[in-house]
């Protein structure tokens, strides 16, 4: 008998009949045993509509209101979900985040998990229940609502696993596994059996929609067996994030493309070149609570310097607006932004043993005429920023030259 934490997805939550879906898979692994924790997401594109309809209200929504609101997708239903379990003849108890204690930092609209009060679903479980708890949400030191920001239902699902000590935490999304790249993209795109934590890390950081970033970090931080599988299908093993490095000789270099669309690069020009200008200049954006991911400074040049990083692209007024506002105060020249910009990377723990990865990857974009704007790299990654415009072709000929749908 084993304790299973399982996370569904809003695609798997999406109507009555998939619900049902979900209880009947549920009911399987009770049959066989399990105590078994589910983890539920909002119905797909019910967050979107509360968010659509608070901006109807207020053009930019208090952000602790805004969690209040969309933190009711889930509560909606976990309560189907128990009524679709107790129909099929199981005992069932929901828990909102705040409920269980899930508690928060009060960061709204994107809080982190700070500790969970497990006592009241180990009590369930040793009853026979099955525990149903709401993703994306838990509740700050003065009782407010948080949620954790997109896909933090994964999060919440590895968080649960990680505080119950679960055998194993499944992910159940639209997708059958982690693949070498999008298939949409690129139609001979393979699923990968195993995964490292490290390069399931970049790939989620990198844009790789399969599970959210922070889910993989607490994964890799508590050693919780992570598997991704589809809700859709009853057969197949899925995708297995592991620790250990895989340990076949023939190991590929690389293990994924991975792509973001969602990106946005601002350039202050005209920098004096000066102990301490990149604080001055990324501080502030660090206090308007922007995420910064590559950074490039230039070499000086007359005392001056010209001084490029990269931010979400739904943040890019955003940060643009702090810059002006610090522009004179530092003696800048000009902040320039482009918001028509994609990252793609190569992932691979491969790569710390064999050389010449990045000449590989720089000649066969070079060969298609892309021009690589900024470049930033990892032990396992290569990441270079593209005009948006070459997304696509790029992520098919570096799955091609690395050789990905062999």
């Amino acid at each position: 008998m084993a304790l299973i934490v399982q996370k569904y997805g809003g695609t798997s939550m999406g109507s009555p009949e998939r619900i049902k879906n979900v209880a009947r898979r549920v009911a399987r692994f009770r049959a066989e045993g399990h105590q078994v924790v589910v983890v539920v997401s909002a119905m797909s594109g019910e967050t979107n509509r509360l968010i659509a309809l608070a901006k109807e209200i207020q053009a930019t929504p208090d952000p602790r209101e805004l969690d209040v609101v969309i933190s009711t997708g889930e509560q909606v239903t976990i309560g189907l979900l128990c009524m679709a379990l107790k129909d099929a003849g199981l005992q069932a108890k929901s828990y909102t985040g705040p409920q269980v204690r899930i508690l928060t930092d009060d960061a709204f609209n994107k809080a982190r998990i700070l500790s969970i009060d497990e006592a009241n679903i180990r009590a369930d479980l040793d009853a026979g229940q099955v525990v149903v708890v709401a993703g994306f949400q838990g509740v700050d030191e003065a009782g407010n609502i948080t949620t954790l920001g997109r896909g933090g239902s994964d999060t919440t699902g590895v968080a649960l696993a990680a505080a119950l000590k679960a055998d194993e935490c499944q992910i159940y999304t639209d997708v059958d596994g982690v693949y070498t790249t999008d298939p949409r993209i690129v139609p001979e795109a393979r699923k990968l059996d195993t995964v490292t934590f490290e390069e399931m890390l970049e790939m989620a950081s990198l844009g790789s929609k399969v599970l959210q970033i922070r889910s993989v970090e607490f994964a890799g931080k508590y050693k919780v067996k992570l598997r991704v599988l589809s809700s859709f299908q009853d057969e197949g093993e899925g995708t297995l994030i592991t620790v250990e490095e895989g340990k076949n000789m023939e190991q590929p270099i690389i293990s994924g493309i991975a792509f973001n669309r969602d990106e946005a690069k601002l350039t202050v020009l005209g920098v004096p070149d000066r102990p301490g200008i990149a604080y001055q200049l990324l501080g502030p954006i660090a206090d308007a609570n922007i995420d910064v991911d590559m950074i490039i400074q230039n070499v000086g040049r007359d005392g001056t310097t010209d001084f490029s990083f990269t931010v979400n692209r739904p943040e890019f007024e955003k940060a643009k607006a702090v810059l002006e506002s610090v522009r004179q105060h530092i003696g800048a020249r000009e902040i320039i932004g482009d918001n028509k910009i994609c990252k793609v990377s190569a992932v691979g723990v491969g790569m710390r043993s064999h050389p010449g990865v990045a000449s590989q990857m720089f000649r066969a974009l070079a060969e298609e005429g892309i021009n690589i704007q900024m470049i930033s790299t990892s032990e396992i990654k290569i990441s270079v920023v593209l005009d948006e415009k070459y997304l696509e072709l790029a992520v098919r000929v570096l799955h091609r030259s690395f050789g990905l749908d062999k």
